[in-house]
C-alpha cells in the first residue's frame, strides 16, 4: 500500500511539473513558430511605414520585429467604423515598442485591448470630439491621426506615442502590473525637471511645447514624448535639461540616430 501511495505521489508531482514547465515551453515553441513566419511581413510593413525603424542598425531591427511580434499577440485589436488591415495592429504595436525601445518592460501587459477609430469620437465628460484617451478599459486612438502622426504631418505631434505614454505611466503609478523598475525610478527625476518648466510655461513662458503641454502634467509628460522623438533637435537646443532627462528615462537618444544618418550622408558624397 505504501509502494502504491508513494508512485501516487511521484506521478501527481511529475504531471504537476509538466503542467508548470511542459505547457509554457510548448506555448513558446507555438509562437516562436508563428513569428518566423510574421517576420518577413512585419520588417516590410516597418520598413514601408515607420521611420524610427529605419534608422536602427540590423541587430536593433531583429529585436524590435521580436517585441512588436510579442505586443501584437499579447493584446485584442478592436476596430470602430473601419476594416482591419495587416498593417494597423503592427503600426499600433510599434509605435508602444519605439516609446519603450530602451526599457525592459514593454508589453503594457496590463491592458489587453487596444480600439482603433475611424474617425474623432465624443465622451461625455468633453464638449468636443477627441483623438484618443487611455483608462482601464484600453487604450483608444482614431486611425486618421495616428497614421498623421506617424508620417510625421503633424508639427511636433504623434497621437500614437502620445496615447503610449499616457499608458506607460498608467501601467507603472497606477496599476502596477508590468512595472519597469528604472522607469518608475527615473520618472521621479524627470518630473523635477518637468515640473518647473510646466510652472514656468502656465507663468506665460513659450515653448516648443505648445500650450496642450500647460493643461496638467499628465499632458506636459504626454507632449514631452512627443516631441522628443519627433522634434529631438530643437528640444535639445531649447530645453536641454528636459531633453536629457527623457533620455535618461527611457534609456534612448534620437539624437544619435541622426547624427549617424548625417554622417552616412556625408560619407557618401565624397
Amino acid at each position: 500500500m505504501a509502494g502504491i501511495l508513494l508512485i501516487t505521489i511521484v506521478l501527481f508531482l511529475v504531471f504537476a511539473l509538466y503542467l508548470v514547465i511542459g505547457i509554457p515551453y510548448r506555448v513558446r515553441r507555438l509562437l516562436l513558430h508563428h513569428y518566423r513566419n510574421d517576420a518577413t511581413a512585419y520588417h516590410q510593413i516597418l520598413q514601408t511605414h515607420f521611420r524610427y525603424y529605419n534608422r536602427l542598425t540590423s541587430a536593433e531591427k531583429e529585436r524590435f520585429v521580436w517585441r512588436t511580434f510579442q505586443f501584437v499577440n499579447s493584446k485584442r485589436f478592436h476596430y470602430v467604423g473601419l476594416k482591419e488591415r495587416d498593417e494597423m495592429p503592427v503600426l499600433v504595436a510599434a509605435t508602444a515598442v519605439q516609446l519603450s525601445f530602451g526599457l525592459e518592460n514593454f508589453e503594457l501587459s496590463f491592458f489587453r485591448d487596444i480600439y482603433i477609430f475611424k474617425n474623432d469620437y465624443f465622451l461625455t465628460q468633453y464638449k468636443a470630439p477627441i483623438q484618443g484617451h487611455v483608462n482601464r478599459h484600453g487604450i483608444y486612438l482614431t486611425w486618421p491621426h495616428f497614421v498623421k502622426g506617424m508620417n510625421g504631418m503633424e508639427s511636433n505631434a504623434n497621437l500614437g506615442l502620445h496615447e503610449m505614454a499616457h499608458a506607460y505611466t498608467f501601467v507603472n503609478f497606477v496599476t502596477g502590473c508590468g512595472v519597469d523598475k528604472h522607469f518608475s525610478k527615473e520618472f521621479k527625476r524627470y518630473m523635477k525637471v518637468a515640473k518647473t518648466i510646466y510652472l514656468e510655461m502656465n507663468a506665460g513662458r513659450k515653448t516648443i511645447l505648445g500650450h496642450y503641454a500647460t493643461l496638467n502634467m499628465h499632458e506636459f509628460w504626454a507632449v514631452s514624448v512627443e516631441v522628443f522623438f519627433e522634434n529631438p533637435v530643437l528640444l535639445y537646443h531649447e530645453l536641454p535639461e528636459l531633453f536629457q532627462s527623457l533620455a535618461k528615462l527611457l534609456q534612448q537618444n534620437p539624437l544619435n540616430a541622426i547624427r549617424k544618418k548625417t554622417l552616412s550622408a556625408n560619407y557618401s558624397s565624397i
